[in-house]
Protein backbone atom coordinates (compact mmCIF):
# COMPACT_ATOMS: atom_id res chain seq x y z
CA UNK A 1 0.00 0.00 0.00
CA UNK A 2 1.22 3.32 -0.84
CA UNK A 3 1.65 5.97 1.43
CA UNK A 4 -0.25 9.35 2.04
CA UNK A 5 0.32 12.75 2.94
CA UNK A 6 -2.66 14.73 4.37
CA UNK A 7 -4.97 17.16 2.75
CA UNK A 8 -3.03 20.10 1.65
CA UNK A 9 -5.69 22.45 2.44
CA UNK A 10 -4.81 21.71 6.32
CA UNK A 11 -1.43 24.38 5.87
CA UNK A 12 -4.77 26.65 6.32
CA UNK A 13 -7.34 25.00 7.94
CA UNK A 14 -5.53 24.05 10.91
CA UNK A 15 -3.53 27.34 11.75
CA UNK A 16 -6.96 28.57 10.95
CA UNK A 17 -8.69 26.45 14.15
CA UNK A 18 -6.20 27.66 16.19
CA UNK A 19 -5.94 31.50 15.83
CA UNK A 20 -9.86 31.15 16.04
CA UNK A 21 -9.56 30.05 19.85
CA UNK A 22 -6.47 32.49 20.52
CA UNK A 23 -8.83 35.85 19.56
CA UNK A 24 -9.25 36.67 23.14
CA UNK A 25 -5.68 36.58 23.85
CA UNK A 26 -5.17 38.80 20.73
CA UNK A 27 -7.68 40.69 21.50
CA UNK A 28 -6.14 41.51 25.06
CA UNK A 29 -2.72 42.09 23.66
CA UNK A 30 -3.86 44.57 21.37
CA UNK A 31 -6.11 46.81 23.53
CA UNK A 32 -3.92 46.67 26.78
CA UNK A 33 -0.93 47.13 24.49
CA UNK A 34 -2.23 50.57 24.02
CA UNK A 35 -0.03 50.93 20.60
CA UNK A 36 2.92 49.56 21.81
CA UNK A 37 4.98 47.78 19.13
CA UNK A 38 6.29 45.14 20.89
CA UNK A 39 2.07 43.67 21.54
CA UNK A 40 1.73 43.64 18.05
CA UNK A 41 4.85 42.50 17.03
CA UNK A 42 4.13 38.91 19.79
CA UNK A 43 0.62 38.93 17.83
CA UNK A 44 2.36 38.26 14.31
CA UNK A 45 4.65 36.37 16.18
CA UNK A 46 2.62 33.90 17.32
CA UNK A 47 0.32 33.66 13.97
CA UNK A 48 3.94 32.93 11.85
CA UNK A 49 4.57 30.35 14.85
CA UNK A 50 1.52 28.57 14.27
CA UNK A 51 1.18 28.61 10.11
CA UNK A 52 5.04 27.09 10.86
CA UNK A 53 4.07 24.39 13.21
CA UNK A 54 1.17 23.49 10.64
CA UNK A 55 3.86 23.29 7.72
CA UNK A 56 6.09 21.21 9.30
CA UNK A 57 3.38 19.11 10.83
CA UNK A 58 2.46 18.43 6.74
CA UNK A 59 5.65 18.12 6.04
CA UNK A 60 7.09 15.20 8.22
CA UNK A 61 3.04 13.57 8.17
CA UNK A 62 2.31 10.18 5.87
CA UNK A 63 -0.19 7.43 6.74
CA UNK A 64 -1.28 4.44 4.97
CA UNK A 65 -3.81 1.20 5.50
CA UNK A 66 -3.06 -1.79 4.70
CA UNK A 67 -4.94 -5.43 4.94
CA UNK A 68 -3.22 -5.91 8.16
CA UNK A 69 -3.03 -2.46 10.20
CA UNK A 70 -3.28 1.42 9.82
CA UNK A 71 0.46 3.80 9.90
CA UNK A 72 0.79 7.07 11.39
CA UNK A 73 4.76 8.60 10.48
CA UNK A 74 4.63 12.11 12.08
CA UNK A 75 7.28 14.66 13.66
CA UNK A 76 10.31 16.18 12.30
CA UNK A 77 13.04 16.17 14.82
CA UNK A 78 10.81 13.63 16.79
CA UNK A 79 9.56 10.82 14.51
CA UNK A 80 7.10 9.08 16.11
CA UNK A 81 5.50 6.05 14.76
CA UNK A 82 1.79 4.56 15.32
CA UNK A 83 0.43 1.72 14.28
CA UNK A 84 -2.93 0.37 15.03
CA UNK A 85 -4.16 -3.38 13.55
CA UNK A 86 -7.33 -2.89 11.84
CA UNK A 87 -9.03 -5.78 14.02
CA UNK A 88 -8.29 -3.47 17.10
CA UNK A 89 -10.25 -0.58 15.53
CA UNK A 90 -13.70 0.17 18.06
CA UNK A 91 -15.07 3.37 16.45
CA UNK A 92 -13.97 6.04 13.61
CA UNK A 93 -15.06 9.51 15.00
CA UNK A 94 -15.33 12.15 11.79
CA UNK A 95 -14.76 15.35 13.80
CA UNK A 96 -15.17 18.63 11.57
CA UNK A 97 -14.76 22.42 12.87
CA UNK A 98 -15.88 25.44 11.83
CA UNK A 99 -12.40 25.51 9.51
CA UNK A 100 -12.77 22.06 8.89
CA UNK A 101 -16.20 22.46 6.97
CA UNK A 102 -15.34 25.98 5.14
CA UNK A 103 -12.61 23.81 3.53
CA UNK A 104 -14.53 20.56 3.19
CA UNK A 105 -12.37 18.72 5.71
CA UNK A 106 -12.75 16.14 8.27
CA UNK A 107 -10.45 14.60 10.91
CA UNK A 108 -10.27 11.18 11.73
CA UNK A 109 -9.90 9.51 15.10
CA UNK A 110 -9.76 5.71 15.21
CA UNK A 111 -10.30 4.54 18.46
CA UNK A 112 -9.53 1.23 19.68
CA UNK A 113 -10.29 0.56 23.41
CA UNK A 114 -11.24 1.81 26.75
CA UNK A 115 -7.74 3.21 27.27
CA UNK A 116 -8.47 5.52 24.18
CA UNK A 117 -7.76 9.33 24.99
CA UNK A 118 -5.98 11.29 22.68
CA UNK A 119 -2.17 11.22 22.81
CA UNK A 120 -2.36 7.53 24.80
CA UNK A 121 -4.19 5.32 22.21
CA UNK A 122 -6.13 5.16 18.75
CA UNK A 123 -4.55 7.61 15.77
CA UNK A 124 -5.78 11.02 14.49
CA UNK A 125 -5.76 12.01 10.83
CA UNK A 126 -5.92 15.66 10.80
CA UNK A 127 -7.33 16.46 8.15
CA UNK A 128 -8.13 14.81 4.71
CA UNK A 129 -10.92 15.55 2.66
CA UNK A 130 -14.70 14.53 3.38
CA UNK A 131 -15.32 12.34 0.79
CA UNK A 132 -11.84 10.82 1.62
CA UNK A 133 -13.14 10.74 5.13
CA UNK A 134 -16.36 8.78 4.09
CA UNK A 135 -14.15 6.26 2.22
CA UNK A 136 -12.04 5.59 5.05
CA UNK A 137 -14.55 5.23 7.74
CA UNK A 138 -16.33 2.48 6.03
CA UNK A 139 -12.45 0.86 4.84
CA UNK A 140 -11.79 0.84 8.35
CA UNK A 141 -14.57 -0.32 10.17
CA UNK A 142 -14.76 -3.78 7.07
CA UNK A 143 -12.69 -6.74 7.74
CA UNK A 144 -10.14 -6.27 4.82
CA UNK A 145 -10.45 -9.91 4.05
CA UNK A 146 -14.24 -10.04 3.71
CA UNK A 147 -14.63 -7.52 1.01
CA UNK A 148 -13.41 -6.23 -2.19
CA UNK A 149 -12.59 -3.16 -3.07
CA UNK A 150 -15.64 -3.29 -5.65
CA UNK A 151 -17.94 -4.46 -2.85
CA UNK A 152 -16.47 -1.70 -0.34
CA UNK A 153 -17.31 1.07 -3.15
CA UNK A 154 -21.02 -0.28 -3.58
CA UNK A 155 -21.40 0.08 0.57
CA UNK A 156 -20.07 3.94 0.32
CA UNK A 157 -23.65 4.73 -2.38
CA UNK A 158 -26.01 2.94 -0.43
CA UNK A 159 -28.02 4.83 2.00
CA UNK A 160 -27.91 4.35 5.52
CA UNK A 161 -31.44 3.68 7.40
CA UNK A 162 -32.35 6.17 9.59
CA UNK A 163 -33.06 5.21 13.12
CA UNK A 164 -33.46 8.76 14.48
CA UNK A 165 -33.20 12.22 14.18
CA UNK A 166 -33.48 15.62 15.64
CA UNK A 167 -36.67 17.14 16.86
CA UNK A 168 -37.09 20.58 18.04
CA UNK A 169 -39.13 19.17 20.84
CA UNK A 170 -36.35 18.21 23.00
CA UNK A 171 -35.17 21.07 23.49
CA UNK A 172 -37.50 20.91 26.36
CA UNK A 173 -34.92 18.54 27.94
CA UNK A 174 -31.98 20.67 27.86
CA UNK A 175 -32.96 22.93 31.25
CA UNK A 176 -33.05 19.35 33.03
CA UNK A 177 -29.62 18.84 32.70
CA UNK A 178 -28.08 21.69 34.43
CA UNK A 179 -25.56 21.95 31.35
CA UNK A 180 -26.57 25.83 31.63
CA UNK A 181 -25.47 26.60 35.06
CA UNK A 182 -21.85 25.18 33.80
CA UNK A 183 -22.02 27.19 30.96
CA UNK A 184 -23.08 30.12 32.84
CA UNK A 185 -20.09 29.89 35.42
CA UNK A 186 -17.48 29.15 32.38
CA UNK A 187 -18.58 31.97 30.74
CA UNK A 188 -18.86 34.37 33.64
CA UNK A 189 -15.40 33.43 34.90
CA UNK A 190 -14.01 34.26 31.43
CA UNK A 191 -16.02 37.62 31.41
CA UNK A 192 -14.72 38.49 34.51
CA UNK A 193 -11.11 37.81 33.82
CA UNK A 194 -11.20 39.57 30.22
CA UNK A 195 -12.30 42.21 31.92
CA UNK A 196 -9.80 42.81 34.16
CA UNK A 197 -7.40 42.02 31.89
CA UNK A 198 -9.04 45.29 29.83
CA UNK A 199 -9.34 46.86 33.02
CA UNK A 200 -13.05 47.49 32.85
CA UNK A 201 -15.16 47.57 36.23
CA UNK A 202 -17.78 45.29 36.27
CA UNK A 203 -17.69 44.58 40.07
CA UNK A 204 -18.68 47.96 41.23
CA UNK A 205 -22.15 48.17 39.33
CA UNK A 206 -22.56 44.43 40.34
CA UNK A 207 -21.83 44.99 43.84
CA UNK A 208 -24.74 48.01 43.73
CA UNK A 209 -26.89 45.94 42.54
CA UNK A 210 -26.14 42.82 44.86
CA UNK A 211 -27.00 45.59 47.85
CA UNK A 212 -29.81 46.81 46.28
CA UNK A 213 -31.47 43.01 46.31
CA UNK A 214 -30.33 42.62 49.76
CA UNK A 215 -31.94 45.38 50.96
CA UNK A 216 -35.40 44.41 49.56
CA UNK A 217 -37.59 41.82 51.28
CA UNK A 218 -36.65 38.73 51.66
CA UNK A 219 -39.47 37.09 49.64
CA UNK A 220 -38.35 39.50 46.64
CA UNK A 221 -34.38 39.10 47.14
CA UNK A 222 -35.17 35.02 46.78
CA UNK A 223 -37.47 35.57 44.23
CA UNK A 224 -35.53 37.78 42.21
CA UNK A 225 -32.41 35.20 42.51
CA UNK A 226 -34.11 32.31 41.79
CA UNK A 227 -35.73 34.25 38.61
CA UNK A 228 -32.07 35.28 37.67
CA UNK A 229 -30.69 31.37 38.15
CA UNK A 230 -33.76 30.10 36.38
CA UNK A 231 -33.42 32.19 33.40
CA UNK A 232 -29.65 31.81 32.92
CA UNK A 233 -29.86 28.15 33.29
CA UNK A 234 -32.24 28.36 31.16
CA UNK A 235 -31.08 29.83 28.31
CA UNK A 236 -27.41 28.39 29.05
CA UNK A 237 -28.56 25.02 28.72
CA UNK A 238 -30.53 25.35 25.58
CA UNK A 239 -27.67 26.71 24.07
CA UNK A 240 -25.22 24.31 24.63
CA UNK A 241 -27.81 21.29 24.01
CA UNK A 242 -27.98 23.25 20.22
CA UNK A 243 -23.94 23.03 19.59
CA UNK A 244 -23.68 19.86 21.19
CA UNK A 245 -27.02 18.02 19.12
CA UNK A 246 -27.90 20.08 16.83
CA UNK A 247 -28.90 17.79 13.51
CA UNK A 248 -28.71 14.47 15.17
CA UNK A 249 -28.94 11.38 13.68
CA UNK A 250 -29.07 7.86 14.17
CA UNK A 251 -28.77 5.75 10.85
CA UNK A 252 -27.82 1.86 10.53
CA UNK A 253 -25.29 2.15 7.70
CA UNK A 254 -25.16 -0.81 4.44
CA UNK A 255 -21.64 -1.86 6.39
CA UNK A 256 -22.92 -3.23 9.40
CA UNK A 257 -22.48 -0.19 11.96
CA UNK A 258 -24.19 2.25 13.51
CA UNK A 259 -23.43 5.86 13.26
CA UNK A 260 -24.40 8.54 15.21
CA UNK A 261 -23.98 12.92 13.81
CA UNK A 262 -24.17 16.09 15.47
CA UNK A 263 -23.23 18.78 16.41
CA UNK A 264 -23.96 22.53 15.32
CA UNK A 265 -20.28 24.43 15.49
CA UNK A 266 -18.23 21.41 15.36
CA UNK A 267 -19.64 18.52 13.31
CA UNK A 268 -19.02 14.49 14.49
CA UNK A 269 -19.60 11.75 12.96
CA UNK A 270 -18.69 8.40 15.15
CA UNK A 271 -19.54 4.72 13.64
CA UNK A 272 -19.81 1.83 15.91
CA UNK A 273 -19.50 -1.81 14.47
CA UNK A 274 -22.81 -3.64 15.20
CA UNK A 275 -20.57 -6.69 15.66
CA UNK A 276 -18.80 -4.90 18.96
CA UNK A 277 -21.83 -4.05 20.57
CA UNK A 278 -23.00 -5.72 23.89
CA UNK A 279 -26.04 -4.12 24.89
CA UNK A 280 -27.78 -0.44 26.20
CA UNK A 281 -27.45 1.80 28.86
CA UNK A 282 -30.10 4.16 29.49
CA UNK A 283 -29.42 7.39 32.00
CA UNK A 284 -31.62 8.76 33.32
CA UNK A 285 -30.15 12.03 36.01
CA UNK A 286 -32.44 12.98 38.42
CA UNK A 287 -34.46 16.33 36.89
CA UNK A 288 -34.03 14.62 33.64
CA UNK A 289 -35.97 11.41 35.03
CA UNK A 290 -39.08 14.02 36.35
CA UNK A 291 -39.25 15.58 32.86
CA UNK A 292 -39.85 11.64 31.93
CA UNK A 293 -36.73 11.72 29.63
CA UNK A 294 -32.95 9.95 29.07
CA UNK A 295 -30.64 9.73 27.02
CA UNK A 296 -28.65 6.24 25.87
CA UNK A 297 -25.30 5.39 25.44
CA UNK A 298 -23.98 1.85 23.78
CA UNK A 299 -22.25 -0.83 25.69
CA UNK A 300 -19.19 -1.78 23.32
CA UNK A 301 -16.58 -3.98 23.76
CA UNK A 302 -13.34 -2.56 24.17
CA UNK A 303 -15.05 1.08 24.62
CA UNK A 304 -15.58 2.66 28.00
CA UNK A 305 -17.60 5.13 28.73
CA UNK A 306 -14.72 7.86 28.65
CA UNK A 307 -15.33 10.41 26.38
CA UNK A 308 -18.29 10.68 24.32
CA UNK A 309 -17.91 8.26 21.17
CA UNK A 310 -20.60 5.97 23.20
CA UNK A 311 -23.34 8.57 22.94
CA UNK A 312 -26.65 7.25 21.58
CA UNK A 313 -28.84 9.37 21.94
CA UNK A 314 -28.69 12.57 23.72
CA UNK A 315 -31.70 14.02 26.35
CA UNK A 316 -34.61 13.19 24.76
CA UNK A 317 -38.00 11.59 25.81
CA UNK A 318 -37.59 7.93 27.99
CA UNK A 319 -40.14 6.73 25.32
CA UNK A 320 -37.67 7.76 22.57
CA UNK A 321 -34.44 5.94 24.74
CA UNK A 322 -36.92 2.37 24.54
CA UNK A 323 -37.49 2.87 20.95
CA UNK A 324 -33.94 3.48 19.76
CA UNK A 325 -32.56 0.89 22.13
CA UNK A 326 -34.73 -1.84 20.44
CA UNK A 327 -33.62 -0.58 16.91
CA UNK A 328 -30.34 -0.32 18.05
CA UNK A 329 -30.48 -4.04 19.35
CA UNK A 330 -32.35 -5.19 16.39
CA UNK A 331 -35.25 -5.93 18.92
CA UNK A 332 -37.47 -6.23 15.45
CA UNK A 333 -39.09 -9.64 15.56
CA UNK A 334 -39.92 -12.20 18.20
CA UNK A 335 -39.10 -16.04 17.91
CA UNK A 336 -42.46 -16.53 16.35
CA UNK A 337 -41.41 -14.47 13.91
CA UNK A 338 -44.29 -11.62 14.87
CA UNK A 339 -43.11 -7.84 14.27
CA UNK A 340 -42.09 -6.16 17.52
CA UNK A 341 -40.03 -2.91 18.55
CA UNK A 342 -40.47 -3.68 22.28
CA UNK A 343 -37.39 -2.77 23.72
CA UNK A 344 -35.46 -5.25 26.46
CA UNK A 345 -34.81 -2.35 28.63
CA UNK A 346 -38.79 -2.29 29.01
CA UNK A 347 -38.80 -5.66 30.83
CA UNK A 348 -40.75 -5.59 33.88
CA UNK A 349 -37.95 -5.83 36.95
CA UNK A 350 -37.74 -7.86 39.92
CA UNK A 351 -37.49 -5.76 43.29
CA UNK A 352 -35.21 -6.07 45.73
CA UNK A 353 -36.06 -7.36 49.67
CA UNK A 354 -37.03 -4.92 52.10
CA UNK A 355 -33.49 -5.50 53.99
CA UNK A 356 -32.14 -3.37 50.50
CA UNK A 357 -34.78 -0.59 51.66
CA UNK A 358 -33.54 -0.63 55.22
CA UNK A 359 -29.86 -0.40 54.73
CA UNK A 360 -30.07 2.51 52.12
CA UNK A 361 -32.53 4.15 54.44
CA UNK A 362 -30.08 3.98 57.12
CA UNK A 363 -27.36 5.38 54.94
CA UNK A 364 -29.60 8.31 54.27
CA UNK A 365 -31.03 8.98 57.93
CA UNK A 366 -28.29 7.48 60.88
CA UNK A 367 -25.29 10.05 59.36
CA UNK A 368 -27.79 13.37 59.28
CA UNK A 369 -28.84 12.21 62.73
CA UNK A 370 -25.66 11.80 63.70
CA UNK A 371 -24.14 14.68 63.06
CA UNK A 372 -27.16 16.80 64.06
CA UNK A 373 -26.74 15.33 67.50
CA UNK A 374 -23.26 16.67 67.19
CA UNK A 375 -23.89 19.97 66.34
CA UNK A 376 -26.56 19.96 68.99
CA UNK A 377 -23.60 19.64 71.95
CA UNK A 378 -20.96 21.48 70.36
CA UNK A 379 -22.80 24.39 67.81
CA UNK A 380 -25.42 26.86 68.07
CA UNK A 381 -28.49 25.38 68.02
CA UNK A 382 -29.85 26.93 64.79
CA UNK A 383 -27.69 23.99 62.72
CA UNK A 384 -28.74 21.19 64.25
CA UNK A 385 -32.17 21.91 63.88
CA UNK A 386 -31.28 23.08 59.71
CA UNK A 387 -30.10 19.38 59.59
CA UNK A 388 -32.95 17.68 61.03
CA UNK A 389 -34.96 19.63 58.50
CA UNK A 390 -32.71 17.78 55.74
CA UNK A 391 -33.98 14.04 56.83
CA UNK A 392 -36.99 14.56 55.11
CA UNK A 393 -35.44 14.97 51.76
CA UNK A 394 -32.33 12.72 52.38
CA UNK A 395 -35.02 10.18 53.80
CA UNK A 396 -36.92 10.72 50.02
CA UNK A 397 -33.68 9.80 48.33
CA UNK A 398 -33.03 6.73 50.23
CA UNK A 399 -36.78 5.31 49.67
CA UNK A 400 -35.68 6.60 46.05
CA UNK A 401 -32.42 4.99 45.52
CA UNK A 402 -34.48 1.87 46.59
CA UNK A 403 -37.34 2.16 44.43
CA UNK A 404 -34.45 2.35 41.33
CA UNK A 405 -33.24 -1.09 42.04
CA UNK A 406 -34.26 -3.77 39.80
CA UNK A 407 -32.90 -6.86 37.81
CA UNK A 408 -34.46 -9.44 34.78
CA UNK A 409 -33.58 -11.95 32.72
CA UNK A 410 -34.60 -12.01 29.48
CA UNK A 411 -33.74 -14.95 26.87
CA UNK A 412 -30.68 -12.72 25.51
CA UNK A 413 -30.08 -10.23 28.19
CA UNK A 414 -28.87 -9.43 31.65
CA UNK A 415 -31.39 -6.29 32.83
CA UNK A 416 -29.71 -4.24 36.35
CA UNK A 417 -30.74 -0.85 37.56
CA UNK A 418 -29.81 1.22 40.37
CA UNK A 419 -29.05 4.79 41.09
CA UNK A 420 -31.19 7.86 42.59
CA UNK A 421 -29.64 10.87 41.31
CA UNK A 422 -28.81 9.27 38.50
CA UNK A 423 -30.50 5.85 37.70
CA UNK A 424 -28.93 3.91 35.33
CA UNK A 425 -30.39 1.07 33.52
CA UNK A 426 -28.41 -1.26 31.58
CA UNK A 427 -28.88 -4.47 28.81
CA UNK A 428 -26.18 -6.43 28.50
CA UNK A 429 -26.10 -9.47 26.41
CA UNK A 430 -25.92 -12.88 28.31
CA UNK A 431 -23.21 -13.83 25.51
CA UNK A 432 -21.26 -10.71 26.57
CA UNK A 433 -20.39 -11.55 30.15
CA UNK A 434 -17.53 -13.43 30.45
CA UNK A 435 -17.63 -13.82 34.46
CA UNK A 436 -19.15 -12.85 37.55
CA UNK A 437 -17.87 -11.58 40.76
CA UNK A 438 -19.84 -12.16 44.22
CA UNK A 439 -19.42 -9.81 47.18
CA UNK A 440 -20.87 -9.06 50.24
CA UNK A 441 -20.16 -6.29 52.92
CA UNK A 442 -20.63 -7.38 56.46
CA UNK A 443 -23.61 -5.62 57.04
CA UNK A 444 -24.79 -7.11 53.71
CA UNK A 445 -24.03 -10.29 54.77
CA UNK A 446 -25.98 -9.82 58.40
CA UNK A 447 -29.25 -8.62 56.34
CA UNK A 448 -28.60 -11.92 53.67
CA UNK A 449 -28.30 -9.62 50.59
CA UNK A 450 -25.36 -9.83 48.21
CA UNK A 451 -24.18 -7.77 45.25
CA UNK A 452 -22.97 -9.58 42.08
CA UNK A 453 -21.10 -8.18 38.86
CA UNK A 454 -21.49 -9.32 35.55
CA UNK A 455 -17.66 -8.84 33.94
CA UNK A 456 -17.34 -8.09 30.26
CA UNK A 457 -15.23 -6.82 27.87
CA UNK A 458 -17.44 -4.04 26.82
CA UNK A 459 -18.68 -0.43 28.22
CA UNK A 460 -17.82 -0.32 32.40
CA UNK A 461 -16.00 -3.51 32.63
CA UNK A 462 -18.46 -4.56 34.98
CA UNK A 463 -22.36 -4.09 35.92
CA UNK A 464 -23.91 -4.83 39.22
CA UNK A 465 -27.05 -6.03 40.92
CA UNK A 466 -26.92 -4.59 44.11
CA UNK A 467 -28.08 -5.63 47.51
CA UNK A 468 -30.11 -8.80 46.04
CA UNK A 469 -31.19 -11.58 48.35
CA UNK A 470 -28.40 -14.23 48.58
CA UNK A 471 -30.31 -17.30 47.19
CA UNK A 472 -31.84 -14.76 43.99
CA UNK A 473 -28.43 -13.53 43.73
CA UNK A 474 -27.11 -16.86 42.86
CA UNK A 475 -29.50 -18.16 40.68
CA UNK A 476 -29.49 -15.27 38.53
CA UNK A 477 -25.94 -15.92 37.95
CA UNK A 478 -26.02 -19.27 37.22
CA UNK A 479 -28.98 -19.21 34.76
CA UNK A 480 -27.99 -16.13 32.66
CA UNK A 481 -24.61 -17.96 32.20
CA UNK A 482 -25.25 -21.85 32.63
CA UNK A 483 -22.63 -23.27 34.93
CA UNK A 484 -19.73 -20.33 34.72
CA UNK A 485 -20.59 -19.92 38.08
CA UNK A 486 -20.96 -23.55 39.16
CA UNK A 487 -17.70 -25.02 39.55
CA UNK A 488 -17.08 -22.03 42.08
CA UNK A 489 -19.82 -22.59 43.90
CA UNK A 490 -19.19 -26.36 44.91
CA UNK A 491 -15.15 -25.56 44.97
CA UNK A 492 -15.40 -22.86 47.70
CA UNK A 493 -19.15 -21.56 48.68
CA UNK A 494 -17.38 -19.71 51.67
CA UNK A 495 -15.44 -17.60 49.20
CA UNK A 496 -18.73 -15.43 49.44
CA UNK A 497 -17.72 -14.11 52.40
CA UNK A 498 -14.49 -12.37 51.35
Amino acid sequence: MDWHRLDVRMLVVRPLNEIVGLIPLFVGLLVLGKGETWRFLASGGVIVAIVLFGLLRWISTRYRITTEQVELHTGLLVRKRLAVPRDRIRTVDLTAKLGHRLFGLSAIRIGTGQRDQPGEDGLTLDAVSSAEAERLRVLLLTIAKAKTDAQTEAVEEQPGVVLSKWDNRWLRYAPLTLSGLVAAGALFGFVMNFARELDIEVLDPMTEAAHWVVEQPIALTVALFTGVVLVVATLGSVLVYVVQFWGYQLTREPDDTVRVRRGLLTTRSVSVAEQRLRGIELVEPLLLRAGRGAHAKTVTTGLGRKGESNLLLPPAPVSEAHRVSAEVLRQTADRAGNQTAESPTRTPLRRHPMAALRRRMARAVVPLLVLAAGLAWLAPSWTWQVVLALVPFSAAMGWDRYRSLGHALTDRYLLARSGSAIRETVALQRTGIIGWRISRSFFQRRAGLVTISATTAAGDGAYYVIDVAEADGLALADEAVPDLLRPFLERAPEALDH
